[in-house]
């Protein structure tokens, strides 16, 4: 069983930001395999279903994407996942538009909920796929303003390809070999 994460914050206001570009692919994942993401479990939306042939749950923290961890460290403890079954969806500023990373632990500092959810699950070995959110308008603009923007309309046409790429590198991890995973989508 693998639990899927996507980052991202709640709330009608926040839907298109940049930094719910985690909810966003976990929206197209559910549709895809026929998986509602609806219950409600201490501060998460979950679903649970399969995905060619191996079960998972999406989980939408609907605490803030920098405190993701509590909602983690509960489905995780409850369904008795250990983070290396764990994929975490994230943004990633660092990476331009579309450009995916896949990597098992790594840096907790490069992100505000990567940190957040090390300390909850006492392990930063979970994978992350870092979807690359950074276009031609961030410029000098602070990180914490720029994932707040939404998609340019252009961009938003990329989210498709960005989508459907997401998606065929969680097929990959949930069937494979992470480390042939990581190698095909590295930095």
């Amino acid at each position: 069983m693998k639990l899927i994460i996507g980052l991202g914050n709640p709330g009608e206001k926040y839907v298109n930001h940049r930094s719910n570009i985690g909810f966003k692919i976990l929206d197209v994942v559910a549709n895809n395999n026929d998986i509602e993401i609806k219950t409600k479990k201490k501060k998460s939306l979950i679903g649970r279903g399969d995905f060619e042939g191996e079960e998972i749950v999406l989980l939408k923290p609907q605490t803030f994407s920098e405190l993701s961890g509590e909602a983690a460290l509960y489905i995780a403890s409850f369904l008795r996942i250990k983070p290396h079954d764990i994929i975490i969806i994230m943004d990633d500023v660092t990476l331009p538009l579309g450009r995916l990373v896949v990597e098992q632990g790594g840096d907790e500092t490069a992100h505000p909920a990567i940190k957040n959810l090390s300390i909850a699950l006492k392990s930063p070995d979970f994978v992350r796929v870092r979807v690359g959110i950074a276009g031609e308008t961030m410029n000098d603009t602070p990180r914490k303003k720029y994932v707040g923007k939404e998609f340019e309309p252009m961009e938003s046409l990329q989210l498709i390809t960005i989508i459907n790429d997401v998606e065929a590198a969680i097929r990959s991890i949930t069937h494979g070999d992470i480390e042939e995973v990581t190698e095909k989508f590295k930095y």
